[in-house]
Parts: C-alpha cells; structure tokens; sequence
C-alpha cells in the first residue's frame, strides 16, 4: 500500500511539475522580493523556505572506465531543510522533498541521464557486491534505498530524523551534460510539497562532481614519465583512461607480488595478480578492498595502510614533472590539483580559496595528510581553529591557517564559531554535520565545504542570491523569518538582528553591555571582518540617512564620535 501511494504521488508530481515555487526575502530584516537568478521567479508561497546542499562542495568518481579499478563510484549526497516562516522553526514531517536535473543558467543544458555516460553498471555488482539498476546508485548508510539520477521525472527524498534534514544519498551523477560536454556543476531543483501536492517552496543547487581523479599526468603510457614506468614497460592499451590505470596495477604488482595471497582475496581475485586478475579473468580491482577507506566505510585489511595513507606517503617525495619539486615542498593547492580535482574543476573555490587560503592550510602537506594516526574523511580542520580569538581576553579574528606552527593547531580560545564536538561520533568534530542557530546545519547557510558562500562559481551562489537577493552567508533574517525578532544575542552565533530594525534598538543595549559590541566590532570600535556588511544599504538615522557600502565595516565612528559619542 505505500508504495501504491508514493507512485501515485510521483505521478502526481510528473503532471504538475511545471508548478513555481516559493521564494525568500532580500533585505537584512525585510523582505524586499527578488527575483533571484536562474530561473525562479515566480512565488507560490512565502509561508516556507527549504535550503538544499551538497555535503562536500565536490564528489569525485573514476570516470567514464570501471573495468580496472575502482577509487570511488559516482556517489553523490544531497541534503535539504524547510523552514517554516511564520515561526522560523523547521519543517520535520508532513511533507514531501523531492529532487530534479534543471537546466544550467549558463548554458540551458541538462544532465538527466547517467548510464550512457559510463560503463559503471557493467561493473559495480563484481566491484561491490551489489546491482543497482541503471541510473540507480549505490547507498552506503541504507543499501535498501537506491537514488536515482537527478531526471525530468521528481526523485523522493527521504527524512533523517538524526540530523533534522531530508537526504538523497549516492545519487551517481556524472560531470557530463546530455549532450556529451563537461559541466562539474550541474544544478538540481528540490521542491517540498504538502501531501496533497500543493508546493510549498523550492530552491536550486548544485550537486557537483568531477572525473578529475586522474593519475595520468604521470602513469600514462603517453606521460614521458620514466620514475613511474613499469619494469615490464608501458602498457600502452589503446583506450587511455584504461592504460594509465592498467600501469599502475602492474606497478603495485611489483612492489607487493602477493599482495592477493597476504590480503586472503583469492577466492575474489584469482590472476596471480591485480594486474593478471583484470586482463586474465575480467574482473575489476576495488582498491578498499585491502587499503581501508570511511569514504566507502570499507574496513580493508588489517595491518594494509588505508587508501589516504598509502597514496599520501608513497607521493610525499614524487617530484612534480613540471618543476622538480616534490608534491610535499609545494606548499599550494598545486600539488593537490596533480590527483585531485583540480585544474579544471577548482574543487577549492568557496569564499576561503578565492582569499589565497590553499588545500594546506587547513589539511597541512601530504606528509602529514599520511600520518598513521590520522582518520581519512574524518580527522578534519575545524571552523574554529581560524575563527578564533587572539587569546583567551583577546578579539575575533580570521587566521589564514589552522596552524599555530608545523602541524600543531592553533589552540582554540572561543567556541562562538565551532564545529560540534562528537559529530558525528565520538572524537570527530566535522562542519559537514554541525548545526548551528534554529537546528540550521552550518552548510545550510555558510555553504558546502570547499564551495563557503560567496563561490568563485556562479552556480554555487544561485540559491543564496534567490533566496535573500544577493550571494554571501545566508545572513537576511526574512529568509527565515516572516517577521523577524529583534534580539541583541538571539540570532546566528549569538549575533544581533541587524538593519533598520537595529539601527532603532541599538542604543540601550550598546549602554548596558558595550563590551559585547568589540567582539564584532574590534577593541576599538572601528570595526572587523565580523562587522562586514553583506550588501550596499541605505539606513535611516538621526540626521538623515547613512549609506553603508558592500564590504564596509560597521564601527561607531559611522554614526557616532565613538562608542561613547551617542545619547
């Protein structure tokens, strides 16, 4: 019976698909409409707000080829929340969420289909056991739930009561449109509607992946690279993507010729070995196999370093070609983009990479991303260790690292911008799964990891600009909230609404705890980076009106001679 009601839903959603959505607000505490970008411009309703993220800013997969081996499928997870705005609390049943392929901005583009786009399903029950169906993806955390590529057709979400989101996860997009050309960005609509299939908001956002997890520059028959020419020679097999991983299967066999026998796989790999079990007997290397990986949560083999491990160290001391230096000396963001996406993607494009921050400020050199004790995909850098104080009486400030020096972090002085402590278990602290003001995940707001709002890339800002009229940290409070409360410490990080309605309360609570001002507005009143104003905007005051331009930060000395220079 239940599947009976969610195909009659689905259907029902297939014939009203062309319905708007609603919209946000654009003003700091009004709303003043805004037509947004992308393409939804028109308001169903104002009662609710959903925000709809990718967890990591990029999802990388092999590629187009699955017959060799195997790092990562196409596997993508896209989260979602729904405000309602009358009381600025979340939505967490009595709706449905669903996901769709909508066109590019920039190019009107679709990316609706998958399976044509690579051999994946040819392979993925010998690489992991199971057998999706095509344009169906794999779902570590609930193999029972298979998603679907985002189609013209709307995909159900489902809810997560643990972390108050609505989920698709392992959705296998690829980076390619439907007419065969690369997009890393493409976009998605999520729309939340009531039971009887009236929409009650809808958003776009990007799921982005890349095909850049790419060895070639250096493995490739073709590459000129004799430090990582086989003993045995060049492979040099006709379809590039196979060649470069076909040299690096006979590589590893050199340098660990039982590795199927140590690792007790021969029942599952008979070659005599990786490179005998592919070409021999046509079956793909799934790599977790034996190195562990928490991003496919494959334990591997005990006393076998995990997969992070083993690539980090044994690339620590290779010299880029290009320079001669080695990819552990190169202190930027370079010496990532050789393996990881990467040249063309810019997985590092959010608000931190467009301010020079590189992969090795917060992640440190891949010496010390192959530390022993380090958890792949878990042992991460925290907001906090860079939005942090000066000292234990000091002021907020942004540090470039989360280093204090080497690879020591930086010790924490304030919590006000920290991650959640054992999250998502214990001794982990991710971004990815913190929540912050209303139960909001911080990605709901401050963007995916590596793509922090405001992006580099006009895809990643399309939902903030519809949603409160400009790209940034979803920081107008009519985004949320149909009539937004004035508080001096009840909003986002224990901060002040902000506005004209501000600009009226500020004087008796500036009285009574004007040290609370300097921990946004520096020590000196003067302003700081946490009194940045977010769009131009023209303010009421005593004697007029004062315009406060994008970038500006907010001090007394705007207004007043001073903090003591007001009534």
């Amino acid at each position: 019976m239940k599947r009976f009601i969610t195909v009659l839903f689905l259907f029902f959603l297939v014939i009203s698909a062309g319905c708007g959505g609603g919209g946000g607000g654009g003003g700091d505490d009004s709303a003043e409409g805004s037509s947004g970008s992308g393409g939804l411009t028109s308001t169903v309703t104002d009662a609710y707000v959903v925000i709809a993220w990718n967890d990591l800013g990029m999802h990388c997969m092999d590629g187009k080829d699955y017959s060799v081996f195997s790092i990562l499928p196409p596997y993508n997870n896209l989260h979602a929340q729904v405000i309602r705005r009358s009381d600025g609390r979340l939505v967490e049943g009595q709706i449905y969420l669903t996901y769709q392929s909508y066109p590019d901005p920039s190019t009107s583009k679709k990316n609706t289909i998958s399976s044509t786009k690579t051999n994946f399903w040819d392979y993925v029950s010998n690489l992991f056991g199971y057998n999706p169906s095509p344009d169906y993806g794999l779902n570590l955390s609930d193999p029972s739930k298979s998603n679907p590529t985002p189609s013209d057709l709307p995909a159900e979400m489902s809810f997560n009561s643990q972390y108050r989101w609505w989920e698709a996860e392992g959705i296998p997009l690829t980076p390619y449109n439907d007419d065969g050309t690369k997009n890393y960005y493409p976009m998605v609509k999520v729309v939340a509607r009531d039971f009887s299939g009236s929409v009650l908001a809808e958003t776009l956002t990007v799921l982005p992946v890349s095909d850049e997890l790419d060895c070639s520059g250096c493995h490739s028959s073709q590459s000129g690279n004799n430090d990582a020419r086989p003993s045995q020679g060049w492979v040099n097999d006709p379809q590039p993507e196979r060649d470069w991983k076909l040299n690096i299967l006979r590589l590893h066999d050199e340098k660990n010729p039982d590795a199927i026998t140590s690792a007790g796989l021969s029942a599952r790999y008979q070659g005599t070995g990786l490179f005998d079990t592919v070409q021999t007997y046509g079956q793909p290397i799934l790599c977790a196999d034996c190195h562990s990986s928490n991003a496919l949560q494959a334990k591997g083999v005990s006393g076998v370093p995990s997969l992070t491990r083993a690539i980090h160290h044994r690339h620590s001391g290779v010299k880029d070609p290009s320079t001669g230096k080695t990819l552990d000396s190169i202190p930027d963001r370079r010496a990532c983009y050789k393996c990881h996406p990467g040249s063309q993607t810019r997985c590092l494009r959010g608000a931190m990479g467009g301010n020079n921050i590189e992969c090795q400020d917060c992640h440190g050199s891949m010496s010390a991303v192959a530390d022993p004790s380090r958890q792949g995909w878990l042992s991460m850098p925290a907001c906090q260790y860079c939005h942090n104080k000066t000292g234990p009486n000091g002021s907020f400030t942004r540090y470039k690292t989360v280093f204090s020096s080497g690879t020591t972090l930086r010790t924490v002085y304030s919590n006000r911008f920290a991650t959640d402590p054992d999250t998502p278990m214990k001794g982990i602290s991710l971004y990815r799964f913190s929540t912050g003001h209303g139960g909001l995940q911080c990605e709901a707001c401050h963007g995916s990891t590596h793509a922090i709002y405001p992006s580099t890339h006009g895809n990643d800002n399309i939902q903030s600009i519809n949603l409160q009229g400009y790209s940034g940290t979803i920081s107008n409070c009519a985004t949320c909230h149909q009539n937004p409360p004035v508080t001096a410490k009840g909003g986002p990080h224990g901060m002040h609404i902000v506005g004209q309605s501000w600009v009226k309360e500020h004087k008796k609570h500036a009285k009574s705890a004007l040290s609370d001002c300097a921990q946004c507005h520096g020590a000196d009143y003067r302003g700081s980076p946490l009194s940045e104003m977010w769009q131009t905007r023209t303010l009421s005051v005593e004697d007029g009106s004062k315009t406060l331009l994008k970038g500006h930060r907010v001090s007394c000395y705007d207004c007043h001679n001073g903090p003591n220079g007001g009534d």
